[in-house]
Parts: structure tokens; C-alpha cells; sequence
């Protein structure tokens, strides 16, 4: 089953271009054929489309479909970019797929990339939700500075995963978990958060946990995260 991301479906009954290029040339539909859309807000519509060019792709709604949240609570990672870009697309896609409803990148003191341009990310996004049928698309946020971010007012359990020595303070995550509450996770760079940022976070309410006995890459640490809550907070 294809499935369109069309976000604007209640303004207008028209597929954006680039999945109207998709629909009519790669797929070489046209009127009367039936399809799937999904407006990235919770909703599926069946539809039919009504007229068809290299451009352009008109459709009319049949039915409107519901889907109920896919697991409890609600989940936000916030991480370090790896200096790989095809690492951070990789945890965007899978994370998207198992579940996730937030990504943050975080400027830190240790990063190895400064700079996110979310614009490919974004889609590569839409397309996980498409391939995996979900009818929400994650919120990506802009690049920000962790002690921005940090600061920031937050309604939930908060989290930071970092590897300095604190086995006394620290938990496991899946032990940490309370099931249907939000949860904001901190996932740090390849080098680690510093120790000032560590303690920065801790002052603002971050529990230092555990992701298990190995030393992870930065995009796993935040996909484990991602799959505990997820096997947490699965209906």
C-alpha cells in the first residue's frame, strides 16, 4: 500500500508536487484509482483520484480514518549530531519507525557537527512514517545550544545518558520509565557531554541513566532510548 503525506489535506485536495510526481510518474496512476493519504496529524484518508498530469494529482476524500496513539506517553530525544550525517539520518528513520514525537539536535560542548540542515531529514521522516503507517510525523526541531535547551521548561521525566563514573546515582533506563508519562532523553556526542554540562542538566532536573554495560556510538545510544521506551509504552 502507498501512502501520500499530504500535511494541507484539509485546505486543499491536491497532492503536493513532489508526491504528485511520485503518484503519477513512478507509479503511473491516474483518475479513478484509489489511494492513501495520511495528513502527518493522526488521520489516514482513503481517496479517489479525480484528475492526473506529470504535475499535478486532484483527489476526492471516501473516507477518513483515525488512528489511535501507537504507544503511551510521549517521547522526546534530544542528541549530539554525529559528525557522519548518514548517522543522524539513520537514527532519524529508525526512531520514526519504532516511535518517537520529538528530535532535538544539541550544540554541545564536544560536538563534531555544528551545523543540522533538517531540511533532508524532514523528508527522510515523512518517508519512515509513510513505509512504517504511522498518521503522526514527528516534530524536528532547529539545532540549539545544550544549555539553552536545558533551561527550557519541560512537563515530564527527564533523562540524561552520559558515561562518567556516577554508577551510584545512575539507573537503568527501563527501571526509570514511568509508562504513559513523557519523557525527554539527553544523548550526548561520540567524546561525551562535559563534566559543567552534566552537572548543568542535573541542576535542572536530569537523572543521570544507564543504557546497559556497553560503551555505545552515540546514533545507538539514542535508537536503544528510542526502542526501551518504545517496549515500555507499546499498547
Amino acid at each position: 500500500m502507498h501512502v501520500f503525506y499530504t500535511p494541507n489535506i484539509k485546505i486543499s485536495q491536491e497532492l503536493p508536487e513532489e508526491e504528485s510526481q511520485h503518484c503519477t510518474r513512478v507509479l503511473r496512476l491516474g483518475a479513478g484509482d484509489k489511494i492513501v493519504l495520511t495528513d502527518g496529524k493522526g488521520c489516514f484518508y482513503k481517496a479517489t483520484i479525480t484528475a492526473a498530469n506529470n504535475k499535478r494529482c486532484l483527489f476526492d476524500i471516501d473516507e477518513t480514518i483515525h488512528q489511535e496513539p501507537l504507544w503511551k506517553g510521549n517521547l522526546h530525544i534530544a542528541m549530539a549530531p554525529t559528525k557522519n550525517m548518514d548517522r543522524n539520518e539513520w537514527f532519524a528513520e529508525k526512531a520514526t519507525e519504532i516511535g518517537i514525537n520529538q528530535l532535538t539536535f544539541l550544540n554541545c560542548r564536544y560536538s563534531e557537527r555544528k551545523v543540522i540542515k533538517s531540511e533532508r531529514i524532514e523528508k527522510i521522516i515523512v518517508s519512515a512514517v509513510k513505509q512504517s503507517l504511522k498518521a503522526r510525523v514527528p516534530l524536528l526541531d532547529e539545532m540549539i545550544d545544550f544549555k539553552s535547551f536545558v533551561q527550557q521548561e519541560f512537563e515530564g521525566q527527564k533523562f540524561i545518558a552520559h558515561c562518567y563514573d556516577e554508577e551510584a546515582e545512575k539507573i537503568h533506563l527501563k527501571d526509570a520509565l514511568k509508562i504513559g508519562e513523557k519523557a525527554l532523553i539527553l544523548i550526548g556526542p561520540e567524546g561525551d557531554f562535559s563534566e559543567q554540562e552534566v552537572a548543568l542538566a542535573k541542576e535542572y532536573g536530569f537523572r543521570p541513566i544507564s543504557l546497559g554495560n556497553s560503551r555505545l556510538r552515540t546514533e545507538t545510544a539514542a535508537l536503544v532510548a528510542c526502542h526501551t521506551f518504545n517496549l515500555i509504552n507499546t499498547l
